[in-house]
């Protein structure tokens, strides 16, 4: 089979490609640049799993980056095991055509206890004096060894939160060339979340973004080339684009106004208790879904979202079905937020009693995504002396708190998620094969340009 990379460039749409980014306006210059119709829900884990197994989140069961566990009565959020994903695998249908092919999946999620040949995927240590440790996960165990002692430790705390930059992105496209050379996979999957963090923090504003659109381009460059030299099929991709928002819906605080949430108190701080609530929404940037454990409160909870400013679209089972997203995993009603609005997970009323996790990079732990994990609070003068002073008494071996996470949603300026946003910000799809049309294509298309890429000096069989 003929060997293929797939660089996934989060966030990257048309509108993007241009003077910020010199090698990839080259690059696609002489190639077919098609879209990618946003498929719902248009976030990471969704889409990269439509990806690969050519099905929409009806089959997969992926209907958003996190979902409500109705048996363990819990929110999880970026869960990695790769039994979460339903659907064979696209390097699995390869393996039965050539059992040489091999596959390396560089920090595509659901990378854990996948059948995949080589993975690597962000993992922290979690000592137990509560220490969180930069670290990654690998298959087979040892390539994360080579890999730290070639390039330094993974640097998770560049990969999210205020301090996110190009060191992570740095980071894995280096470790995806060093796999490359030491076992020439067939079919490479590379993640690259740049351009995820100064998207969402600004929006698509070239004035904030343009040293972020550099550093991606610069990197491109260098796997570009390197796959160019092996003779190889490339594709580059993204799974949504990024449009302005400047609207917050805060959903719980409406539900429990309206009676529905509940709420355990602990140290005079409030937990949500999802199980022993009546109706709650899990945030995923413009989707949430909203699970209902009293029947007898849907009506209400229905007028409730119907009735919100910024809601665009409330599916029932009808339109869970129309959008491909009715799997035991959704909520009993999803709803899709405007153009200019996106969802948070906040339920607490007063700030003084938010949870401990509110201000801190937490993201098992949120009940719903937080993209304001990635400032820190501008309020607070000194902000960066107490981040200090914390790092300190971390490396000294002390116990601390890194909260330093405003509860100001209205920092957001830049999300994704929804349907029906402008086409200059759909994500992109370009190949190097040639004869690859302009016509947009559906998520589950993407799979089969994949197989085509894969395939393509296998000679076809005439009729």
């Amino acid at each position: 089979m003929k060997k293929t990379v797939v660089i996934d460039v989060v966030g990257l749409s048309s509108s993007l490609i241009g003077e910020h980014t010199p090698f990839l306006k080259q690059w696609v210059s002489d190639k077919q640049l098609s879209s990618i119709e946003p498929m719902l829900p248009a976030v990471t884990t969704a889409v990269q799993s439509t990806y690969v197994t050519g099905k929409w989140p009806t089959e997969t069961g992926i209907v958003g980056n996190g979902w409500y566990d109705r048996t363990d009565c819990e929110v999880k959020f970026w869960k990695q095991s790769n039994k979460l994903v339903g659907g064979e695998k696209i390097w699995e249908r390869a393996r039965l055509l050539d059992p040489s092919f091999t596959v390396s999946k560089m920090f595509w999620w659901y990378n854990m206890y996948s059948s995949a040949d080589f993975s690597v995927t962000p993992r922290p240590q979690y000592h137990a004096d509560g220490v969180k440790a930069p670290d990654c996960y690998s298959h087979p165990s040892d390539l994360r060894d080579r890999l730290q002692e070639a390039l330094g430790t993974f640097p998770l705390f560049s990969f999210w939160g205020p301090n996110a930059n190009i060191k992570s992105t740095r980071w894995i496209a280096d470790a995806s060339l060093l796999v490359d050379r030491w076992h020439n996979p067939t079919l490479t999957l590379i993640y690259l979340p740049h351009l995820d963090y100064c998207l969402q923090k600004f929006g698509p504003d070239f004035s904030k973004i343009s040293k972020e659109l550099h550093e991606i381009d610069d990197v491109c460059k260098d796997l570009i080339q390197h796959y160019e030299r092996q003779n190889a099929e490339i594709i580059m991709l993204s799974e949504y684009g990024i449009t302005n928002v400047s609207k917050p819906i805060h959903l719980n605080r409406l539900f429990r106004d309206a009676g529905l949430i509940n709420v355990r108190v602990e140290q005079g701080l409030e937990l949500l208790d999802a199980g022993a609530s009546r109706a709650f929404a899990v945030a995923d940037h413009q989707v949430a879904h909203v699970y209902i454990n009293d029947p007898g409160c849907a009506a209400q909870v229905r007028s409730i979202l119907e009735k919100t400013p910024g809601v665009e679209l409330v599916l029932d089972e009808a339109g869970k079905k129309k959008y491909h997203i009715d799997h035991e995993r959704s909520g009993d009603l999803v709803v899709v937020a405007d153009a200019e609005s996106w969802f948070t997970y906040y339920y607490w009323l007063d700030d003084a009693k938010a949870p401990d996790y509110a201000r801190l990079v937490d993201i098992h732990r949120k009940p719903g995504y937080d993209p304001v994990e990635m400032f820190m609070d501008p309020a607070n003068p000194m902000i960066k002396l107490k981040a200090g002073y914390k790092l300190i008494r971390k490396k000294l071996g002390f116990r601390y708190l890194m909260n330093v996470i405003p509860l100001d949603a209205t920092l957001i300026k830049g999300s994704h998620g929804r349907v029906n946003t402008p086409t200059a910000y759909h994500p992109v799809f370009v190949s190097s094969r040639k004869g690859q049309g302009q016509k947009p294509l559906k998520a589950v298309d993407v799979y089969e340009k994949i197989w085509e890429s894969l395939t393509a000096e296998i000679p076809q069989k005439t009729a």
